[in-house]
């Protein structure tokens, strides 16, 4: 269903009136991300639903922002086809607008790639309550900015989005999930990365390493369900139920960061969770970006690691051109903590 219009008045409204709306689709990551700090008014994006254009020849499909993930993955399932970017979704209420919106990959990301990867073109509706649409299918980008691509991850600062298009693949045909006990943890790593095995998903947890593969041969281990990966991707593992304060750690394979603290090692090293480290990882990370995933503390701040001076000056004029009245998300993303840092 298509509702546009009404989506469009309630901005208008949140225009006239100056009250911030905050935007909610399935609310499976209302954990993720600083909290508001003015009141807001929700605008629920759960009845703008519906796939608009599905050609399974062209690896494209074209979605309305509030439809559930599942009901996305499952008619590609039906033609054999995936998300490559393997989002979470959190106990199955995740929206395919929140999942780009958040631009949370998961364990086949080092493999096939990331969400803005496969993100083809977006109709945003603006905090000036403005539809417009970028990239494929529609218009051609202006200003020099892959709009597509920039509202991957920002949370929904610069607008709503109302649908998206997305590349899709063909699913593997077949693939296996081995433990396997690594005599050296980085040794074994590179090993596997490098034969070809057709690797598409690693995990160290407990001392074991876990992998999917599309040929096991020559490979010695033990052979595991692979709901162990959507486990893994939805923190459904106690590992990841611990604590107080669950930390991503993204760095280089080869940091030494946080590499013996870490509850679980994904994407060959450079992903890692942390639960409750003793220091603060902001100040800790300084290749690379750590952000405080899930705390126990609904008004803690400051949960993404701090923007260098340039990266933020870009984050505020991008703000000022899309959303100049601060009515969507405020705070978000980055919270305002000095000049120099995005402010809504």
């Amino acid at each position: 269903m298509d509702t546009t219009d009404i989506l469009q008045a309630e901005v208008s409204h949140a225009l006239a009136d100056g009250i911030p709306l905050w935007i909610r689709g399935g609310n499976s990551k209302a954990f993720y991300g600083n909290p508001a700090v003015a009141a807001c008014r929700e605008l629920d994006t759960q009845s703008h639903t519906g796939v608009i254009d599905y050609v399974p020849e062209e690896l494209m499909i074209r979605v309305r922002s509030g439809t559930p993930l599942f009901e996305v993955q499952k008619l590609l399932d039906e033609n054999g086809q995936m998300l490559p970017f393997e989002p979470p979704d959190f106990g199955g209420k995740a929206t395919i607008g929140g999942v780009v919106a958040a631009g949370l990959s998961g364990p086949r990301r080092p493999w096939s790639g990331a969400v803005r990867d496969f993100v083809l073109g977006v109709t945003l509706l603006t905090g000036q309550a403005k539809v417009l649409s970028f990239g494929g299918q529609v218009m051609k980008n202006v200003a020099g900015y892959d709009v597509s691509r920039l509202v991957v991850g920002a949370m929904g600062t610069l607008g709503l989005i109302l649908d998206i298009s997305l590349k899709v693949l063909p699913r593997p045909e077949s693939e296996v999930t081995l433990r396997v006990c690594p005599d050296d943890f980085r040794y074994r790593i590179n090993k596997l990365f490098g034969a070809s095995i057709g690797l598409s998903a690693h995990a160290y947890l407990e001392k074991n390493l876990y992998i999917r593969v599309n040929d096991k041969s020559g490979i010695d281990g033990d052979i595991l369900d692979n709901s162990l990966w959507h486990k893994i991707n939805n923190h459904q593992l106690p590992v990841l139920q611990h604590g107080r304060n669950l930390w991503r750690i993204s760095v280089p394979q080869s940091a030494s960061e946080y590499l013996t603290q870490a509850s679980v090692i994904e994407w060959g090293g450079a992903l890692r969770w942390v639960a409750d480290p003793t220091d603060d990882p902001h100040q800790i990370i300084t290749t690379g970006h750590a952000t405080l995933f899930r705390s126990s503390d609904a008004m803690q701040r400051n949960r993404f690691h701090p923007l260098d001076p340039v990266v933020a000056r870009i984050h505020r004029n991008l703000k000022q051109h899309f959303d100049p009245r601060g009515i969507f998300n405020p705070d978000r993303l980055t919270w305002r903590s000095s000049a120099d840092q995005y402010s809504h």
